[in-house]
Parts: C-alpha cells; sequence; structure tokens
C-alpha cells in the first residue's frame, strides 16, 4: 500500500457506509441521510471516543490509538476477525513512515516438498506471500493449471484468477473466486504495505483490470480459512470442491490449500476419474495452460 494513512481513513469510511444504524443499536434519526450507513458522530459514540478523535482518525493522522479503542471501534464498525485483524495492522502501519522494500524470495524447505509429495494423489496447492503459487500436486496442476509451465513471475494465483482467460470457463462462480482474491490480497498487503513485490502486483492488476480495480476500491477484506469452489472442468464436468488451508507453525507466510470431494458424490467420482486420468497418462485433452494477457 503506497499511503498507509490514505488507506486506513478509505477502509474507515467504507466500512462505516456498509453498517445499518437500526442493527447498530442506534435510536431512530428524523434526519436525512445524505450517505448510507453511519456518520462520523455516529461511529465515536458507539466507540465511545469523540468525534473529533475519529475524524482525525478517519483522516489518517499520526495518532496511535490504545488496542482498547480500536476493538472499540471494530465493534462499532461490526467488523469480522478478518476485518478487525486488518484494522489493528493499518492504525500499527501509519505509525511509521511508508518505504517500499523488497524482501527475500520465498522458498520451501526440503521438508515441504517432502510433504506436498505425500499429498500427491490429492490437489494441494502452496501459495505464499501476495498469493505466490509456491508448489502444486500434480492433481492440483490438472484441477486448474500447471503453474509450472508459467514464467516465474507469473505463477501467482491473483493474477492468474484476472489476467488469464482460463479462470473465467474453469470457476462456475468465478466472481465469488476473483472477489475473494481481491480481499484476500488486501488483508496481506495490509500485513506489510511496504513490500515492493505485492505493491508491483496491485498496480499491475488495478491497470489491466476493471474488475480487480472495481473490488480493490470496495476496500473489503477477507481471510481464507475454509470453502469452496464450483468448478465446470474440461474433462471431468461440473463438480464442487471443498477446501481447508493448513497455515504451518513458524512459517506464516506459507498456506497449503487442500482440495476434497465428499466420497461417493459426483464430485468425488469426478475427482477419482481426473486422478485415474493423470496416473495413466491416457493422452486425454488437457484444460488449456493459462493463456494470458500482456
Amino acid at each position: 500500500m503506497a499511503d498507509n494513512n490514505l488507506e486506513l481513513g478509505n477502509f474507515l469510511r467504507k466500512a462505516r457506509s456498509q453498517v445499518d444504524p437500526e442493527q447498530a443499536g442506534l435510536p431512530p434519526d428524523s434526519r436525512t441521510r445524505r450517505v448510507p450507513g453511519l456518520r462520523r458522530e455516529e461511529v465515536a459514540r458507539l466507540a465511545g471516543v469523540s468525534t473529533d478523535y475519529y475524524a482525525r482518525l478517519e483522516q489518517g493522522r499520526p495518532i496511535s490509538p490504545s488496542p482498547g479503542v480500536v476493538d472499540a471501534l471494530c465493534r462499532a464498525l461490526g467488523l469480522d476477525e478478518a476485518g478487525r485483524t486488518y484494522l489493528h495492522t493499518l492504525i500499527g502501519a501509519t505509525a511509521a513512515p511508508s518505504r517500499r522494500r523488497s524482501r527475500s524470495v520465498q522458498r520451501l524447505r526440503p521438508g515441504l516438498h517432502q510433504l506436498i509429495d505425500a499429498f500427491d494423489g490429492e490437489p494441494v496447492l502452496v501459495l505464499g506471500r501476495r498469493s505466490d503459487v509456491l508448489a502444486a500436486t500434480r492433481m492440483a496442476k490438472a484441477l486448474f493449471t500447471d503453474f509450472d509451465q508459467l514464467p516465474v513471475r507469473h505463477r501467482n494465483y491473483a493474477r492468474w484468477m484476472f489476467l488469464s482467460e482460463e479462470p473465467r470457463s474453469l470457476f462456475i462462480d468465478w466472481e465469488d473466486q476473483a472477489r475473494a482474491a481481491v480481499e484476500s490480497l488486501r488483508l496481506e498487503a495490509g500485513r506489510d504495505p511496504d513490500d515492493r513485490a505485492t505493491n508491483e502486483l496491485i498496480e499491475e492488476l488495478r491497470g489491466k483490470s476493471a474488475e480487480f480495480n472495481h473490488w480493490w476500491e470496495k476496500h473489503r477484506v477477507h481471510q481464507r480459512t475454509h470453502g469452496s469452489k464450483r468448478l465446470h472442468h474440461a474433462l471431468i464436468g461440473e463438480l464442487t470442491v471443498e477446501y481447508e488451508t493448513l497455515t504451518l507453525p513458524g512459517d506464516p507466510d506459507t498456506t497449503l490449500f487442500i482440495y476434497t470431494a465428499e466420497p461417493g458424490s459426483s464430485s468425488g467420482q469426478a475427482l477419482d476419474l481426473l486422478a485415474m486420468w493423470t496416473l495413466t497418462g491416457t493422452g486425454a485433452p488437457r484444460p488449456g495452460t493459462a493463456h494470458e494477457h500482456d
């Protein structure tokens, strides 16, 4: 994020615009609301701070509220766990000057490669910082795409989702999946707003994808811990896969996404068929391999 103070103000304004005053417990108000959601003074009252104090926060002024005040703001704005984490991170980030920097290239240690090999018969993706794809089992490559065939800098889940043609035909619920990718990337960008590679990725996607830019401007955050994906696969037809995530202790920047389907269901049978094809190498037609826009 190029400007932490600006992002804090934008996030607070978007968050309060999405709060229903009645659901927040405010008494009926006869005044006409020119904008949706809560007014600044209403957020301040619900959080137990002065309107001036909250206004300065929304303006991104260099002040450092206590964790208790931040928690009160989270409650007033009805933020979920991802939103709470993001707000705490943003307020902490505004206390330090912003400077872009690059972190070292992220690589999997040998033991993790061995762990991934043990999942060879299941679709497993390993995502790193900014949703870079660090590893994928043969089943994940067959189910989604073979990221190893992409240039190294293009091996990124969010980039593939928006700049490749393949996901739009692969995911029946592409809009839901794409929006979740945006919101997850924003949550991660908030954790390290000065990382150069993350900012360059965001700038590229905003410049090349109107849909990414539209959802980015919503300032919503999401933490992917579990969920489902609905696919129309070129080889095995329609199926739904569930996923669970595993973040490794001592390595919070690396997350395993493990995809499954209910045994015996039509989706489970479709995955079994895909596994058979990947093992036998029968030469069955493969899904497209990530054709990307320049």
